[in-house]
């Protein structure tokens, strides 16, 4: 049945449901009633209403556990679509995805760069909308426009004071009236542990750290099962952490951070260098193109190459003595290896697990567990879709 709005008619009760069925899948009446503290007459008269406008569709009975079976009800997959983003420095990957976060459309990865670039902006704006019109489906049909970037972001207030400035207003305001569709933002690093926290291997954990792997170091910090932001929303500048007096200068301005000692940006421009001088590896330059060489090396490294293994190596000593202060302070169960680099998480934790023993108190170090990724480069992307349902309820209360 087709949905003619993007909007629940009825109220919070019917948004809070197609936003629960959205995370958990499929749940009967009975656990909606619970979850909920509304009697079950109730659900189901909201349950009925959402399956007559195309919300919600009947998934079956549930296994039998002695009595009679209860029917389950899931979201219905084409009800509403989501617009992801997933950006970094130097590019965005922009996807339509369904209620079960299924593409719908073709993926559209479109060169971005965010630093020195006064036309970011408008070249972001441009290339959502065209992606809207070319993907055929009408905006009516589009819950909301998600979008994950690096930078020092205000969710709440939708603003990212590090780039894609709007002239001092919010950005998400800003992309909304440009496109005509509610959007929201958000760091990209948090995104990632909020997909990691609601579909990865981090289901329903309430206390787990989650690094970003990217061009940067991002950290995502789930505690007592939310997003930890800190006081102002810059919360998790894992990035930053200073690895040495004398290293190398960092985008922000000092020397010797994580970012500048071992992200993936930094491993392919020492990959560069290293092939200019000589080293014996599979690796070819790519005229400067970073991006380019940081997915090449990663693949080298997957098959053997030892240049590259060794800068990895190296890389994932670093990343070990950053994690070793975090788990210092933090104490986590677990610490998930995410985003881009999750591709050669395998090859990264022998020298993480290296600096652990030699930086971490063994007491705490014996007690958290490094997991790897299961929605790897994906998980942006679905922490993007993520963010817009997190504010369905909150856009259509009324």
């Amino acid at each position: 049945m087709e949905v003619k709005s993007n909007s629940v008619k009825g109220g919070w009760l019917k948004n809070m449901i197609v936003k629960r069925l959205y995370f958990d899948k499929a749940m009967s009446c009975a656990e909606l009633s619970e979850l909920f503290d509304k009697s079950i007459p109730s659900i189901a008269k909201a349950v009925n209403e959402l399956i007559k406008e195309g919300f919600v569709v009947e998934q079956g009975y549930a296994p039998s556990s002695g009595g009679r079976r209860p029917l389950m009800y899931a979201i219905n997959a084409n009800a509403m679509f989501i617009l992801a983003v997933a950006m970094d420095q130097l590019s965005a990957r922009i996807q339509l995805v369904d209620l079960h976060n299924n593409p719908v459309a073709d993926l559209a990865a479109v060169e971005l760069k965010l630093l020195h670039n006064e036309s970011a902006l408008p070249q972001l704006i441009q290339h959502l909308n065209d992606y809207i019109s070319n993907s055929g489906i009408s905006k009516s049909k589009i819950a909301g426009i998600g979008i994950g970037m690096p930078g020092f972001i205000n969710a709440v207030e939708g603003i990212n004071y590090t780039y894609l400035d709007a002239g001092g207003e919010s950005l998400s305001e800003y992309i909304t009236r440009a496109t005509g569709i509610n959007t929201y933002i958000d760091n990209d690093s948090s995104l990632i542990a909020l997909a990691e926290q609601k579909f990865g291997i981090a289901r329903s954990q309430q206390e787990v750290m989650v690094i970003n792997l990217g061009w940067g170091i991002g950290l995502g910090m789930i505690i007592d099962g939310k997003i930890f932001r800190g006081y102002n929303g810059f919360a998790g500048e894992l990035s930053h952490i200073p690895l040495s007096e004398d290293g190398a200068l960092c985008t922000c301005g000092k020397r010797g951070c994580l970012e500048a000692e071992a992200s993936m940006l930094v491993v392919a421009q020492k990959a560069e260098v290293g092939i200019k001088n000589g080293r014996v590896t599979s690796l070819k330059l790519h005229n400067g193109q970073s991006k380019m060489m940081g997915d090449s090396l990663m693949d080298a490294a997957n098959q053997g190459d030892q240049f590259a293994l060794e800068l990895l190596s190296d890389a994932g000593y670093k990343i070990g003595k950053a994690l070793a202060i975090l788990i210092h302070i933090m104490n986590p169960a677990n610490i998930v290896l995410s985003g881009r680099g999750a591709k050669v998480g395998k090859i990264l934790l022998a020298p993480i697990q290296q600096a652990l023993h030699r930086y971490c108190i063994p007491r705490l170090a014996s007690g958290t567990e490094l997991l790897i990724s299961s929605l790897g480069f994906d998980a942006e992307l679905i922490g993007a879709a993520v963010l817009v349902m997190e504010n369905f309820d909150k856009e259509m209360k009324g």
